[in-house]
């Protein structure tokens, strides 16, 4: 299923306006290490704890809560939409080993400037050192009006989490909540890093 959205304003109706289409992530993993460091034995002896993890992560982050996150945010600032831009949301993630090998649009649009935002992966990861964070790996892909990507942009967000996962007697529906903040930050901090990547590959202007 398909949603439609504006992003701002529209703009004249005899100029057809860009597409953003978004798609949420079909990954979640959980990697938990202790003094170990990592390792076979490691994961061996969280093995449990990463499955329940993984099954929280795909109840708190499933894909209407990743596009309804996305969504709650100001796309049009944040990757610095055109005017009018006509935000396209699509309910079933693309395959994760289709990603990178795919390099043409993955809708059926034809519009004539046209643009993709895909959630790559969702990941809980607690160290032993580093503590407990929710990394979140995007992907912007800029094609203009043809199917050759004009702009790649690939890149992590991470946060720090402080209730996620919830100890026994635990609010854990504040933990579930907590995901979804932490979500949102994520794609703030790739989006930053985003527009800078897009600045840096505009052409100067002359003084």
């Amino acid at each position: 299923m398909l949603t439609v959205l504006m992003a701002s304003p529209a703009v004249a109706q005899d100029v057809q306006p860009c597409e953003l289409h978004i798609w949420p992530a079909e990954r979640m993993t959980s990697i938990t290490t202790g003094l170990l460091g990592g390792g076979l034995l490691d994961a061996a002896l969280h093995s449990g704890t990463d499955a329940n993890n993984k099954a929280s992560l795909a109840t708190a982050l499933d894909s209407p809560s990743q596009l309804d996150a996305l969504q709650s945010l100001d796309l049009a600032s944040l990757i610095s939409l055109k005017p009018g831009t006509v935000i396209i949301t699509h309910d079933t993630p693309l395959e994760r080993k289709t990603m990178n090998k795919i390099k043409t649009r993955r809708s059926d649009s034809t519009a004539t400037c046209y643009s993709e935002l895909i959630v790559a992966d969702v990941m809980y990861q607690k160290a032993a050192i580093y503590g407990r964070s929710l990394k979140t790996l995007f992907m912007i892909r800029d094609f203009g009006n043809d199917q050759k990507i004009d702009y790649e942009y690939k890149a992590w967000g991470g946060n720090g989490l402080r209730l996620f996962p919830p100890k026994e007697g635990e609010d854990a529906i504040a933990a579930l909540d907590e995901l979804n903040s932490v979500f949102k930050k994520n794609f703030e901090e790739y989006a930053a890093n985003a527009r800078r990547s897009m600045a840096a590959r505009s052409p100067k202007k002359a003084n």
